[in-house]
């Protein structure tokens, strides 16, 4: 599988082209890794594709590179032919390195070191799936908020325990940009569009590939944390199953505790261990993102998604849901009830 796209880019760039305007051609470039999931590429690119389609002009160009300029097979055995080895590269705008659930690169130190001078050059820098992985072992996320595929995670966290990751399906943290993996790449670009071109580009082409919306930074992983807690504590997992069951008519923690066989002080201090904050404030948090979605992807009241989702009031939902997500309900559904 080669790529014909880049064609149209211009390998001898010069400074004054660089220099120009915001509307000028935006160049991507994918450091594609052995092993890359092939979904989450195309989730990355093809958006870039139908932007251009769909204004009729170029709007973007994107080549596809390795440290050796060797083809390199994703992970369902499909081989990608990049398009220039690193170092060879014209002006790029933005670069995605995108690994899966080996993050190996084939000549890892030179990889890093590019990715590094890109850096220093002001190159936005980004990464797919696992590709947060590399960009860490490069020193490139210190300081950033960043996600990464949920299978990935623990490792992660053990690795680079002093790095702030997030359970969401992607972050844009100033010039980072990470992603989950699958089609969370999708929803990434998605909003690098609209930043670029405005939302109702980003908004066609969300449609032409049939998908319901544009998700933003605050959609979770919907496994991740399931995942994780079964193996940090089967009780933490009986508990926290427990609660997404009982979503309209909360429970106290006394009765969550009594339900699952501990006692209330031991569900707290396994909470406090494990997730890092009391049951009630998890659980919390749990019927907010249930309203969150509610609001996203139905036209019911308020007030009826208030009742669905255990709170008192709409006025009261109204409350927690700023705290949580600094705007209101109907903020969030850009309409009046």
């Amino acid at each position: 599988m080669k790529s014909k796209v880049f064609e149209h880019v211009d390998l001898e760039a010069n400074d004054e082209e660089e220099g120009q305007a915001d509307d000028r051609v935006r160049r991507f470039g994918f450091l594609i890794v052995p092993q890359f999931p092939l979904l989450a590429f195309s989730s990355a690119l093809e958006p870039l594709r139908a932007a251009n389609r769909l204004r009729g002009e170029q709007l973007y160009e994107w080549l596809i590179l390795t440290p050796d300029n060797e083809p390199v097979r994703a992970s369902n055995d499909i081989e990608v032919v990049p398009d220039v080895n690193i170092g060879e590269e014209p002006h790029l705008d933005v670069v995605f390195v995108c690994s899966g659930l080996d993050y190996t690169m084939s000549d890892e130190k030179s990889a890093l070191a590019w990715l590094r001078g890109l850096e220093r050059k002001g190159t936005s820098i980004g990464a797919i799936s696992s590709g947060a992985f590399n960009l860490a072992e490069a020193g490139l996320m210190e300081g950033f908020k960043c996600t990464i595929h949920y299978e990935i995670a623990p490792a992660f966290r053990e690795r680079f325990p002093e790095i702030s990751l997030t359970e969401n399906i992607f972050e844009i943290d100033r010039n980072r940009y990470t992603c989950s993996g699958g089609t969370s790449a999708l929803d990434l670009v998605l909003n690098l569009i609209a930043k670029d071109r405005g939302a109702g580009l980003a908004l066609e082409i969300s449609q032409q590939f049939q998908h319901d919306r544009v998700r933003d930074g605050l959609d979770r992983q919907k496994m991740t944390l399931k995942r994780i807690f079964a193996s940090k504590s089967q009780l933490l997992l009986a508990a926290t199953d427990t609660m997404e069951r009982n979503i309209e008519t909360p429970l106290p923690t006394s009765e969550l505790a009594r339900v699952i066989g501990v006692s209330t002080r031991q569900l707290e201090r396994i909470f406090e261990r494990h997730v890092g904050m009391p049951p009630n404030r998890y659980y919390a948090g749990l019927r907010l993102e249930r309203a969150r979605l509610l609001l996203l992807q139905t036209t019911l009241p308020v007030a009826d998604i208030a009742a669905m989702t255990g709170f008192s009031s709409p006025s009261h939902l109204t409350k927690r849901y700023r705290e949580r997500f600094s705007r209101s309900p109907t903020q969030e559904r850009g309409s009046t009830d």
